[in-house]
This record gives structure tokens, sequence and C-alpha cells, in this order.
């Protein structure tokens, strides 16, 4: 699919589930955020979800506490999301997820769960490993028939150390397909 620029959009890779298995194991090239993580953003997200932690807040504080304004918790895989769009023309790099060959033309996320290692903080600068873990034999759900795709995510900051970890399930189906 390409959009009005003519830049490629994210889009999903098909195949059958036997592909899929092949996959398993494989793990993405290191993808570097194009920025570091800015107290702007830190503070733009905690006013949106309205929350006070000082952490967010007080340059002071979170100097002397963490070394930094810390980055919430929820914002982890935005740090490394991709533009969809940018103006040297380069298509976006998308995740291991969307590329894993599979029937089904939507995805839901299934679950989340992320292990903080060490703070992020302001200045930090990511970068993210993805892996395919696993992808379940063919399930029938309320919403349609589809596939569980479990990926795993390693967040390095520049020094090389490890600030977390997300395992990441999400569905993969085909909306309407009755169960």
């Amino acid at each position: 699919m390409n959009d009005d620029a003519g830049q490629l959009a994210y889009q999903l890779a098909f195949g059958t589930y036997e592909d899929a298995l092949r996959m398993v194991g494989a793990a993405s090239e290191p993808r570097t955020a194009g920025t570091v993580v800015s107290g702007a953003r830190i503070q733009l997200f905690a006013a949106m979800v309205r929350d006070g932690n000082r952490s967010y807040w007080d340059d002071e504080f979170a100097s002397q506490t963490w070394g930094g304004l810390v980055a919430p918790p929820a914002l982890l895989m935005g740090w490394l999301v991709p533009p969809p769009w940018e103006p040297a023309g380069r298509p976006p790099v998308a995740s291991i997820a969307l590329r894993v060959p599979l029937p089904g033309t939507t995805f839901i996320n299934a679950s989340n769960e992320a292990e903080f290692f060490d703070p992020i903080v302001e200045g930090d600068r990511l970068t993210v490993v993805e892996e395919l873990l696993s992808v379940s034999p063919e399930k029938r759900s309320r919403l349609g028939v589809g596939h569980f795709v479990q990926t795993q995510e390693t967040y390095r900051r520049q020094d090389g150390t490890v600030v977390a970890i997300n395992r990441n399930t999400l569905f993969r189906f085909t909306p309407g397909v009755p169960s």
C-alpha cells in the first residue's frame, strides 16, 4: 500500500503457518531511535495521562534521584516506533511481528509484559532488537480464526546496558470468520 507521497506504508506479510514456524528464533537487526529520550516528550505523555510523578516533572529531583527526567514505563515501545514517513524517502522498518508470514488481515494485542532493569532517562538513545519467540497453531476465537504471535524486544541504551525487555503477544486473524 502506498500513501499519497509515494512512500511504502506498513504491510503485513502473508504465508502459511509452516512459513511462520520457519521464522521462529529469527531476530531483527538492531534498530536505534532517531532521537534521544526527551524531557518534552516525557512531560507531554505525563500531561496526557495526568500523571504528576515528580520524576517526570521536577528536573532537580529527577536528576538527583535518577540522573535526569525518567521515562514513564508506558512509553517504552514509543521511543523506537519508526515514523511512517521521512523526508529522505526511506520506508519505515516494520516490526518483526508484521513480517511473520501468516494468513490473517489484522491483529490485536493479546498481552504485553515489560521488565525494567535500569531507568530510562532524558538523553538516553535506545536501540532495540526484536525476536520472534513463537507462533501458535490455528486458534478459533470470537474475533475469528488466527494465530498467536509472541515476540520479545530487548532495549539497550547507548552504553550497551539492557534497560528493558518487552514480551508481546498478538493475535493475527481475519475478522468475521465464525468460531
